[in-house]
């Protein structure tokens, strides 16, 4: 991102703070949903066997798949600080709202991964279009641009997207600007 969007693609003019950080913060939100959402898609049919001899409630799969995520979102959280670190950008009273934020990401990918663990029950070569609708999904949020960069008449249509917020709110909350 910080080669291609950031250099070449002129977006690291558009943002107040390096843009290897910028990108890297939208990339925590997004590794996270992307990750629960792939394995909360699947989820169901991977534990075939387990749902067919003891009964709980179903549910429980994938949201235990989008809760196995938070442990690979706390490392990448803990290389996000070296980064503030590294290039010099401090924290501020905003951090305290990450968790809110991050509450907001998990409630988005349990709501999309359940969504997609019955699409993949329903049909199961869905699964193999989930790996190219997931790609598409993040080119379509503001991982390599600002949202400002967007033009007005988009917005509307574009705050469609759940992860737009969850996305904002995040460099919102490390990086100190406006949320």
């Amino acid at each position: 991102f910080t080669v291609f969007f950031g250099r070449f693609g002129g977006m690291a003019k558009h943002v107040d703070v390096p843009y290897p950080v910028f990108a890297y913060a939208g990339l925590l939100a997004w590794t996270y949903f992307a990750g629960a959402i792939g394995n909360a898609g699947v989820s169901l049919v991977s534990s075939s066997n387990l749902i067919s001899k003891v009964y709980f409630p179903r549910l429980i799969i994938p949201l235990s798949a989008a809760g196995v995520g938070l442990v690979d979102f706390a490392v990448a959280a803990g290389l996000m600080f070296v980064l503030l670190a590294w290039y010099g950008v401090g924290l501020t009273f905003q951090l305290l709202l990450l968790p809110l934020f991050l509450a907001l990401a998990v409630v988005a990918a349990v709501g999309v991964g359940t969504l997609l663990a019955a699409l993949v029950i329903a049909d199961r070569d869905f699964r193999y279009v989930l790996g190219f609708t997931i790609q598409l999904w993040m080119f379509a949020s503001p991982l390599a641009y600002p949202l400002e960069v967007v033009p007005a008449e988009w917005h509307l249509l574009y705050a469609l997207n759940p992860l737009v917020g969850v996305i904002s709110g995040f460099r919102g909350a490390l990086l100190g600007s406006p949320l």
